[in-house]
């Protein structure tokens, strides 16, 4: 910080004072120089503050990755403790193994399980590691999860696939260290990831215990109680059902006309317990009955509750693999801070939130050196500037590789797509040759047949004109006139024959 005095490259690292660990290293400190104290180095240290800047100057100037504390610990050994997320990835990206182990045999991963650093052990993941590694008491990332109540980080590894019925050295599974150390969360969500509820419940460890067994000998009361309740509905199927409860018993069996009677006509209330501590829509979770839990839920049915187990439906239906049901009540779900809502694996995964986190120097796992406004713009200038000498030096040494007789990927890769554009663009050429040869024909062809059509015009109109002269030529015909008859009456022709010369009139 200004105005404090800085002994050496710790304290300078420490303080986030990159310009200052420049200095020191210039005048001849050694860039790996280890603490007399803690034994770290200046990278330990950058890992532990969260002193990125100063992180990524230290692996620039050849910082070694590889120095161990008394512990065991390199500097990705503490940033994993520290949950110090970007400073993982730059070591990630430096070369750092992801698999080192420390005294006990712990890699990365298992210590950023043990501290419930989910972010940071999500980079880890996803910079390659062995996810089935074991301690030297045996124990896997999912065993350090379920003992320390990491539930998050738990969720975390079933989803890269991490096994939940891996045996330590004395036989135990992640569901005994969650009941032992009473971690209900866990224990319930290792039942419901397991290959069945009775291998995971039945599983003995060297010893002949039960996860039942651990808890209550460590007097883990409400672990007890949920493994009981769970046990008794396994076994007890068939008396499950209660003939005082006629809603739980129409649920259960998915009878959705007697559910409706029976609580539209206020027999029974919606929200009704059993001896067990079960409502209506726990039965029809539990069993998957998907249209009377719908009913239930559209009418106002309280999905929140728990029963004796300490379940809500949501839980029910998802220790039943009730897929359907616990679709639906996901939708509903949202102030239960303890439901399977919180630790089945969804479909989101933290990107989004690293990436919003991921603007100041670290994730918000690990605490980090509180940086101002103007000292963030300056390492970011100062970055930028280390990109652009780069930059530079990269340019020079390509010319220089070439002026040497060297051909680069890119250049062959340059090369062919040139070649590929120069085909394309041939293809294009001669195509658009064909088309101006084929639009010259069209348009020989359309003059052809407009001379063609001028020509017939002009034979249609000497033909008009040589038939009017000839008409004009011929004599005109005189044509008599008919008189017209008056309308005043009819004329009647009549015929008088004249008698004959020789002959005589006889009158008798």
């Amino acid at each position: 910080m200004p105005g404090q005095r800085l002994m050496n490259i710790h304290d300078a690292v420490r303080n986030g004072d990159t310009l200052e660990l420049e200095s020191m290293v210039k005048r001849g400190a050694s860039i790996n120089e280890v603490d007399s104290k803690n034994k770290f180095t200046a990278l330990h240290w950058a890992c532990h503050c969260g002193a990125l800047e100063c992180l990524h100057w230290l692996l620039w100037h050849g910082a070694d990755l590889n120095v161990k504390t008394p512990q065991g610990w390199t500097p990705i050994h503490i940033a994993a403790i520290r949950g110090q997320d970007q400073c993982i990835q730059a070591l990630g990206t430096s070369g750092a193994s992801m698999n080192c182990r420390d005294q006990r045999g712990n890699t990365p991963a298992h210590l950023a399980a043990a501290h419930g650093n989910s972010y940071t052990l999500s980079s880890i993941l996803r910079a390659g590691t062995d996810i089935e590694a074991k301690n030297m008491t045996g124990w896997t990332p999912v065993h350090v999860a379920s003992y320390h109540g990491r539930l998050g980080c738990l969720q975390l590894l079933v989803k890269w696939g991490a096994r939940t019925d891996d045996t330590d050295s004395t036989g135990n599974i992640p569901a005994h260290l969650a009941a032992c150390e009473g971690h209900l969360p866990c224990l319930k969500f290792l039942v419901s990831h397991g290959a069945s509820m009775s291998e995971t419940l039945g599983a003995r460890n060297d010893n002949g215990e039960t996860p039942k067994t651990l808890a209550s000998q460590f007097y883990k009361q409400n672990c007890v109680d949920y493994i009981n309740a769970v046990e008794w509905e396994r076994d007890h199927p068939e008396d499950e059902e209660n003939l005082a409860f006629p809603a739980h018993i129409a649920a259960y069996t998915g009878d959705l006309s007697h559910l409706k009677m029976l609580i539209e006509q206020g027999v029974v209330n919606i929200n009704e317990r059993d001896e067990k501590g079960s409502t209506p829509a726990h039965k029809a979770a539990g069993n998957g009955h998907l249209e009377c839990l719908q009913w239930l839920v559209e009418m106002g049915a309280n999905i929140h509750i728990q029963n004796s187990a300490g379940e809500t439906p949501l839980e029910v239906a998802t220790r039943f693999a009730q897929l359907a049901c616990v679709k639906l009540l996901k939708g509903d779900e949202s102030d239960s801070d303890e439901g399977p809502a919180d630790y089945a694996v969804t479909d989101e995964d933290n990107e989004d939130k690293i990436a919003r986190l991921s603007a100041d120097h670290g994730t918000g796992e690990g605490e980090s050196i509180p940086l101002t406004g103007k000292q963030k713009e300056e390492a970011r200038g100062r970055a930028l500037k280390r990109v652009e000498e780069l930059e530079r030096l990269l340019g020079i040494s390509k010319q220089n590789y070439h002026q040497l007789g060297g051909r680069l990927d890119e250049d062959r890769e340059r090369r062919q797509r040139d070649r590929e554009s120069d085909r394309v663009i041939g293809e294009l050429e001669s195509q658009l040759e064909y088309e101006r040869l084929r639009r010259e024909k069209l348009e020989s062809q359309l003059d052809q047949c407009r001379s063609e059509i001028q020509h017939l015009n002009a034979q249609l109109e000497r033909a008009s004109t040589v038939g009017v002269s000839e008409e004009e030529s011929k004599p005109k015909k005189k044509i008599k006139k008919k008189t017209r008859q008056s309308d005043g009456g009819v004329f009647v022709k009549r015929t008088v024959s004249k008698p004959a010369a020789n002959k005589t009139t006889d009158f008798f």
